[in-house]
């Protein structure tokens, strides 16, 4: 065999890389593909590989007993086994609702920010005169408790279109 011949052999031979941990896993095309960290190259070098081209067996189960008690630990949180920080959320979100809101605040409406259909009922988004916190407030109880503040809120937004009629008549 030529030195020639034994070159081109050695390049025919493909290169078998290690797999050192599987990363993530994803379903592309209907086909399972697992990201891989490879051993001896860098984190920047990790590739998605389909399932069928692995023969590291140990090294999915692994990994899939470990997503799966992951996903058993998210699963037991979210059904009611809250941690103290989401507690804490929990209650701050039950004061706020027990807040009084709107017009029950007491405060004097100073301009309407915004309007938005809310739920199929049209909200006003309120300002409040000496407070930084705004409030919706729906449109029906806005006609009656401001009516001038409504009646700004749509004159501010009024346009006017100009319809010419000698450019119409020059136009035929």
């Amino acid at each position: 065999m030529s030195a020639k011949e034994d070159i081109e052999d050695k390049e025919d031979v493909e290169e078998e890389f290690t797999v050192e941990k599987v990363v993530d896993v994803r379903v592309r095309h209907s086909r399972k593909e697992y990201f891989l960290k490879w051993k001896g190259y860098p984190d920047s070098e990790n590739t998605w590989e389909p399932e069928a081209n692995l023969d590291c067996p140990d090294l999915i189960a692994e990994f899939e007993r470990e997503r799966k008690k992951k996903e058993a630990e998210k699963k037991r949180k979210s059904n009611g086994e809250v941690d103290s920080g989401a507690r804490k959320k929990k209650k701050v979100a039950e004061e706020d609702d027990n807040k009084p809101r709107g017009f029950d605040r007491g405060l004097q409406p100073e301009r309407i920010i915004g309007a938005t259909d809310s739920s199929g009922e049209l909200m006003f988004l309120m300002k409040w005169k000496d407070s930084d916190e705004a409030d919706l407030v729906p449109a029906r109880q806005a006609n009656v408790r401001c009516p001038q503040i409504v009646i700004a809120f749509y004159e501010e937004r009024l346009t006017w279109h100009n319809h010419n009629d000698d450019e119409d008549k020059d136009a035929s």
